[in-house]
């Protein structure tokens, strides 16, 4: 039997355009990598997919890998690139 997690994940740049909000709250399975936020939004909203490459992931303020699995409540940030300006 498989149980859920919640994690907050923070929205910025292009993920928070397109949700318009800071911050949303989900629900995975236990053992989902940390990449499967990032296709669960694209899914969402498809407009993003061209940032899919270029996110990076953190965790709890720290920069992790793709495949760094989430524990609940963890606070997860997508960062696509920043443009200046």
């Amino acid at each position: 039997m498989s149980n859920s997690i919640k994690i907050a994940v923070k929205l910025f740049a292009a993920y928070q355009e397109a949700y318009n909000e800071p911050e949303l709250i989900l629900e995975f399975p236990e053992n989902t990598p940390v990449s499967q936020v990032r296709e669960y939004l694209i899914k969402k909203h498809p407009e993003l997919e061209k940032w899919r490459d270029v996110t990076r992931f953190g965790i709890n303020l720290n920069f992790v890998e793709p495949d760094t699995l989430l524990n609940d409540g963890d606070e997860v940030v997508l960062i696509p690139p920043v443009s200046g300006g």
